[in-house]
């Protein structure tokens, strides 16, 4: 394994493979490929995919491609670095050895701030989805949201290998019900049999405004939100510090991801609107669960809730894992408090969980006292620590890269194709992605606006968790770089 090169001691403080004592290496092969599947695959394919086809129609696919390749290309950037130096601190890890503490400790507590909002809209998913079925009508959305929620804090309790079978089977789900949709779909498409009234066919592409029915602008507004139907793909970097091979598995799980993008994104929103016009889809339900009805198909709507339920279940484990792992890295490099780097008896860091649990516990009580009004609540704010967890990435990339190139660090072997120009251009692409947001009213400004208060937070911060001074007071667990 690749040490970290002393040459970069002078200007950052490395933790190297300390970042992971305690772990088990308990995830398999079969794990990490579902584990990378399911976290390019969520809701914003099964249900937000219907308000994107009714604000871009067929454009749509098109803005999917752009999304995906840009999305591989930061897993590729995460690839190259984990196969330098496998570990559970994942982004954080290596942020702090290629650019420093301070970049760290924004790293850290961003990504804890995007899991943290995701997870709280997570569980009221949960409980809105509970809600289709009239049995539980009368059952108080805050129930199931805590329900949700003890049920996930368990699995991830008890140990990683819970977390990998369970993430495993939600994964197989929303891929059965995708390969299910594609193959009824294709082959409806293929004897042209007619779907509610309309002849099946690209035609009804031409027929209906084109491949931009509203204009090149509603396309284009369109990417900053399908960008964050991506967010989790970066969870295979930390789940890859806990995989028995991970030498072998991750490079052939991550090269995979690319053409499951292009086949379960695009490919079914190709289907959607050549099997039916674009215009018969619509916000708040799914357009798989609209094609199906169209068949009439007896039951699909209760099937696709069962999807969308485990797509949500799968987002609120992920972030319970993701930042457990996180928050421990950053202990270790005093970027948190010292207790979050402890493990329980099942090597799971129990003490940065619960303090996510705590987070999700206040999204309860809000599906208490406002649940019509919690997803706006949140939702845009987890938009920040997904961005700046990829520019993260990509920029501690380069800086490996330019390691490499000057032989300070030996090639990790899954170089990133086309770096560092890839690199620069996944950034300038992100950086776009924060000024279309200006444009997206209400929402996407109030994020923005919210910024300097994120800021002020991240400085006060600093100022009291930073390592110098609990090294000063005693309190560090960070462990003395090696040398070589």
């Amino acid at each position: 394994m690749s040490k970290p090169d002393p040459a970069l001691e002078d200007s950052t403080h490395i933790l190297p493979e300390q970042d992971d004592d305690g772990y088990h290496k308990a995830l398999g092969g079969r794990q990490i490929q579902m584990i990378a599947i399911g976290g390019a695959i969520g809701t914003g394919l099964f249900l937000g995919a219907g308000s994107r086809l009714q604000a871009a129609g067929p454009s749509l696919a098109l803005v999917y491609l752009i999304c995906g390749a840009f999305s591989f290309l930061i897993m590729r950037a995460l690839g190259e670095l984990v196969m330098y130096r496998p570990t559970c601190g994942s982004f954080v890890s290596y942020t702090r050895e290629f650019l420093g503490e301070k970049a760290a400790f924004v790293a850290g507590w961003l990504s804890f701030l995007n899991w943290a909002m995701t997870g709280i809209v997570d569980i009221t998913a949960v409980a809105l989805y509970m809600h289709f079925w009239g049995t539980f009508a009368s059952v108080p959305q805050w129930v199931f949201a805590l329900l949700a929620l003890c049920i996930v804090t368990t699995l991830n309790m008890v140990g990683v290998k819970w977390f990998g079978e369970i993430e495993f089977w939600f994964s197989l789900i929303k891929i059965v019900a995708l390969c299910l949709f594609l193959i009824v779909g294709s082959i409806v498409l293929g004897v042209r049999m007619p779907v509610a009234g309309h002849q099946t066919g690209l035609h009804l592409i031409a027929d209906n405004g084109g491949l931009f029915p509203h204009g090149a602008i509603a396309c284009l507004l369109l990417v900053q939100g399908v960008v964050f139907a991506y967010s989790g793909i970066e969870l295979i970097g930390t789940a890859a510090g806990e995989c028995a091979d991970v030498r072998t598995v991750l490079p052939r799980s991550i090269n995979s991801v690319i053409w499951r993008i292009g086949l379960f994104y695009v490919l079914s929103v190709v289907l959607l609107v050549s099997l039916l016009p674009w215009t018969a889809y619509h916000a708040g339900t799914s357009p798989f669960v609209t094609f199906f009805q169209a068949l009439g198909v007896p039951g699909i709507d209760t099937i696709m809730n069962i999807v969308v339920l485990t797509a949500a279940l799968s987002s609120l484990n992920s972030g319970l894992y993701s930042t457990g792992r996180v928050l421990r890295a950053m202990a270790l490099g005093g970027a948190a408090p010292a207790p979050l780097a402890r493990m329980n008896a099942s090597s799971v860091p129990a003490n940065g969980i619960l303090l996510t649990v705590a987070v999700y516990l206040v999204g309860v009580v809000l599906n208490y006292v406002v649940p019509s009004q919690v997803f706006e609540i949140v939702l845009n704010m987890a938009a920040l620590g997904i961005i700046s967890t990829w520019a993260f990435i990509l920029l501690s990339q380069i800086r490996l890269r330019q390691a490499v190139r000057s032989g300070r660090i030996a090639s990790s072997g899954f170089e990133m194709p086309g770096a560092p120009f890839t690199s620069w251009l996944t950034l300038a692409f992100l950086g776009c992605v924060v000024v279309l947001m200006m444009f997206d009213y209400p929402n996407g400004t109030s994020t923005l606006a919210g910024m300097p208060i994120v800021a002020l937070l991240l400085m006060v911060g600093w100022k009291y968790l930073n390592p110098a001074r609990q090294a000063a007071a005693g309190e560090s667990e960070q462990p003395e770089i090696p040398t070589t």
